[in-house]
């Protein structure tokens, strides 16, 4: 294994929980919140997903469905009462519902601007899945929006981009970019 690589390896209780969602048993959760504080609860786990090096449980709850981060479960004890599953239940639907939650939770602010259709591919490398990507404008370019949390650190990110694209709002990230490209001409011109 090549010294820039990082070994990630599965949660301690992932067998644990996967086997409880398996046998579609409840199971009562210990488990450390981010601020460090230890609870404990019954949960229907109802699957178990991946996103990056991170595992998550879905579960419902006597609050409704929650996803709890595996690596903070601290206990896993499975019951013998069965899992109570919503009809219906999409595991890869909820999961997008909750990662696109998340992600607009992390990321609140939205910038709107249209792009050149041959910029698409370079936002989409640049920005990801904080690109959106909409329907094509009267004069041929394409709308997008783009997540952030604050608009000036969004602005740099845009700034580099005026050729391909032309911010439309919200107005803080246009003011900022144009604070952005007045002291760019004071430097360089």
């Amino acid at each position: 294994m090549g010294a820039d690589r990082v070994e990630h390896r599965p949660p301690r209780l992932l067998d644990e929980l996967q086997d409880a969602v398996i046998r579609g048993v409840q199971v009562r959760l210990g488990y450390v919140d981010r601020t460090g504080a230890e609870t404990e609860r019954t949960v229907h786990p109802l699957g178990i997903v991946a996103k990056g090096p991170s595992w998550y449980l879905i579960c419902n709850t006597e609050a409704g469905r929650r996803t709890f981060r595996i690596d903070r479960v601290s206990s896993v004890d499975p019951t013998a009462d069965p899992v109570h599953r919503p009809e219906g239940f999409d595991l890869a639907g909820s999961w997008r519902e909750i990662a696109d939650e998340v992600d607009r939770k992390r990321m609140p602010l939205e910038a709107r601007a249209v792009c050149v259709p041959h910029g698409i591919g370079l936002l989409r490398m640049g920005f990801g899945g904080r690109l959106e990507v909409g329907g094509p404008t009267t004069d041929g370019r394409v709308e997008v929006v783009i997540r952030g949390n604050d608009e000036y650190v969004l602005a740099g990110e845009l700034a580099g981009l005026v050729e391909w694209l032309e911010v439309t709002g919200p107005p803080g990230v246009r003011d900022h970019l144009a604070s952005i490209g007045r002291a760019l001409v004071e430097r360089y011109a």
